[in-house]
């Protein structure tokens, strides 16, 4: 009997886990690297003789018919017709990356759970991002919500937070959840569009759903584009329980905000990149880890006590479609993140990784929100389908922790648990469950009264009042994306009734914001619709989140030709390099290129392999030569002109500013004319000065050196006053 218990006491397991919860560590086990020492084997083990030639019937002058026999071959194409397994019906387009959370500020006032009060505690975690309706092989840039979903291996097991780039959501209660996807989903008789909402299905879904307007108008808004999954503000959507040592429950919301800052592309350049680069953001996260540029959120709360439950009169704060307003509620940064490992294969880590909301700790429990009740009902219901039951015990997404309990057998079980009994109670007393003083879940003892009935309380049914908030919240240029987006989804819905409609319901929210959308798609006159009080919130105007002033990890394209300045090169680069931004050589062909004193550089491209939408910016060093070429190349103008349209930062010095002037002809864009630096709507000149050749340029928006206006603009994101101004619009890109 003492066999028994040893065997499968908890103490072993735990020796066999590293100190400080280390899952790299714990993956390590089951890594291999190939390299020229090893040989080719099958799955059992066995040497393989060839790769290249199926056993077969041959002869030195006919080839004769295979023979089924060749174990080798056959487990080969078996395993290859397999290598596919289900994608995931929603966020099926993804990429992640390896991290650790670090706890700044112990929140031990409204939580016991030691991953938000341990403040020497590193916690390493696994972050996914994805977009939510295209399929796996979609494209990166298209507008939809993002999904930024979160596993904490902690020492009390794991964490998962399955949150969005977008702090609300569609609908209210899980049973819609059918509905909206399937509305958002290609049309069902032809399957188009993909990966998409500018089509009659959705737009007549959101119609036919009024919970649904506070979030369509997120999904207008350039939150729907990000520049980069490093520069997105993340939200842990529904409305999760805090419980502290006193027993006493609070309501909490997760954010999680970027050091980079909030930012966006421009919807033509989301476009095109769709077609020119559609792993454009897969790659940018990858990228700049490689490269050591880790990206860093900042991880925050907004609580409420579970006294204060009914503190507001307009909405229910379980109400997955409305925002708590910060004004009223402050997010209290308590923590940081930081991605700063690459997958070492995407399959076994970014496609088998599973999250599930139920996934939660001592010290963090469920609230009543019904999305988040559906929610918890429905993830670890579709990680069965798609990994099999045994899903826990995939290497990433096992714990760091012991993991000791009577579940058993199903399909691809790994677990070897020795021992006689398979049940609690048993004659061994081995395994009992946990006592609260050992760190066992204990559910909140809430008291619930009610009436078992399909309904909602009366705070879940007043729709439209956020929605205005969030729009009376924007800017002029965010306002003005949000009409352009608007736009171009109903102009893609062919059935008048859809449009219609939809003009209609823009005037609740905006009378003006309806009127412009309608003389755009063929609406029509929109009704007055609902009052809009004026009512703003902090918080929401992504433009409030700049981020800190810097080049990091931005793209900067340098254009040149054979018979380019070196001088002026070398110092640009240079300075991007001090500044950890990534400088890419463009040239006319990729062979090297040579400089007016006869130093040869290696491009990294030419001209036709990038397009200026993969950059953040450009510089044009001067050179007689380099630019007498590049001025009959209409690729080389076409890279300006399109950066211009998109609003990014262009840099030319010597004889280049004659480039820039070429290729933007708008009398309202000032170039230099001599040793002076001339900063104009973004793009800046300089004649005849010398090269900076410090060794940092400060970015300041008071500076007054070539480089350092450059920088500067680069770390402003995009000039949005060319954009107000109408000067983007006035060049064909």
């Amino acid at each position: 009997a003492n066999t028994d218990t040893d065997n499968m006491n908890p103490i072993q397991q735990i020796k066999d886990h590293l100190v400080g919860n280390d899952k790299d560590a714990d993956l390590k086990k089951d890594t291999q690297e190939l390299n020229k020492d090893t040989r080719l084997t099958t799955d059992y083990g066995v040497k393989y003789p060839t790769y290249d030639d199926w056993l077969r019937v041959a002869s030195d002058d006919k080839n004769g018919p295979m023979l089924l026999e060749d174990p080798y071959a056959r487990e080969r194409i078996h395993r290859f017709d397999h290598e596919r397994i289900p994608e995931r019906v929603v966020h099926a387009r993804g990429s992640g990356a390896h991290g650790v959370f670090r706890l700044l500020e112990s929140a031990e006032d409204v939580t016991f759970a030691p991953v938000l009060t341990d403040t020497s505690r590193e916690t390493p975690m696994f972050v996914r991002f994805s977009t939510v309706l295209g399929s796996r092989g979609s494209a990166d840039t298209v507008r939809d919500v993002r999904g930024f979903a979160m596993k904490f291996y902690t020492k009390e097991g794991n964490w998962d937070i399955v949150g969005n780039n977008i702090p609300v959501f569609f609908i209210q209660d899980a049973i819609k959840f059918p509905d909206i996807i399937h509305a958002g989903k290609p049309e069902p008789d032809n399957e188009v569009p993909q990966a998409q909402t500018a089509h009659n299905n959705f737009w007549d879904f959101i119609y036919s759903h009024t919970e649904a307007t506070h979030m369509f108008m997120w999904a207008l808004s350039d939150r729907a584009i990000p520049r980069s999954l490093r520069m997105m503000q993340g939200f842990g959507v529904n409305t999760y329980t805090l419980v502290n040592a006193k027993g006493e429950r609070s309501f909490v919301k997760f954010h999680w905000t970027p050091e980079l800052g909030v930012h966006s592309l421009v919807w033509d350049e989301a476009l095109k990149l769709g077609g020119q680069d559609p792993d454009f953001h897969r790659k940018d996260l990858w990228e700049a880890i490689d490269m050591g540029v880790y990206p860093k959120w900042k991880f925050g709360i907004q609580v409420i006590p579970e006294s204060q439950e009914h503190m507001f009169e307009d909405f229910d704060i379980l109400d997955a479609t409305k925002v708590w307003p910060e004004d009223k509620v402050p997010i209290r940064y308590i923590g940081e993140f930081e991605l700063n490992r690459n997958p070492d294969e995407f399959f076994t880590e970014t496609e088998q990784i599973a999250f599930c909301t139920s996934h939660i700790v001592p010290g963090i429990g469920f609230s009543d929100d019904p999305l988040l009740q559906g929610r918890n009902f429905s993830y670890q219901d579709t990680q069965i389908t798609r990994l099999g039951v045994n899903w826990e015990q995939l290497p990433i997404n096992r714990p760091v922790c012991p993991v000791m309990n009577f579940n058993r057998d199903g399909k691809l079980r790994h677990t070897i648990t020795k021992g006689k009994v398979n049940y609690w109670p048993n004659r061994f007393e081995v395994n009992p469950p946990a006592k609260p003083e050992e760190g066992a879940y204990l559910d909140y003892a809430e008291k619930v009264a009610g009436i078992k009935q399909r309904a909602k309380s009366r705070k879940f049914k007043e729709h439209f009042k956020q929605a205005q908030m969030f729009w009376n919240s924007m800017t002029e240029i965010e306002r003005q994306h949000i009409i352009a987006a608007a736009g171009f989804e109903l102009d893609h819905c062919d059935d008048p009734t859809v449009y219609t409609r939809m003009t209609q319901r823009l005037a609740d929210i905006d009378r003006g914001f309806a009127e412009a959308v309608g003389e755009m798609v063929g609406g029509g006159e929109p009704p007055q619709g609902k009052p809009n009080d004026g009512q703003k919130a902090k918080g929401l105007s992504q433009l409030e989140y700049p981020g800190s002033a810097t080049i990091a990890s931005r793209k900067f394209a340098i254009i040149i030709a054979d018979g380019f300045d070196y001088a002026s090169f070398k110092s640009a680069f240079d300075a991007i390099k001090s500044g950890r931004g990534f400088p890419l050589v463009i040239g006319t062909k990729r062979s090297k290129i040579k400089a007016a004193d006869g130093t040869e550089v290696q491009p990294d491209h030419h001209l036709e392999g990038l397009r200026s939408t993969m950059v953040d910016a450009i510089y044009v060093p001067g050179g007689a030569e380099s630019i007498k070429t590049l001025s009959k190349m209409g690729r080389a103008k076409q890279w300006i002109v399109e950066a211009f349209g998109h609003l990014k930062t262009i840099a030319a010095s010597g004889e280049a500013v004659d480039l820039v002037r070429k290729a933007i002809t708008l009398d309202e864009i000032k170039v230099s004319q001599g040793s002076d630096v001339v900063e104009s709507y973004g793009v800046v000149t300089m004649r005849d000065g010398k090269p900076d050749t410090r060794a940092e340029i400060l970015i300041d928006p008071k500076a007054t050196g070539f480089l350092e206006q450059f920088f500067h603009g680069v770390a402003q994101h995009r000039n949005w006053k060319r954009e107000l101004d109408g000067l983007n619009t006035q060049e064909a890109y």
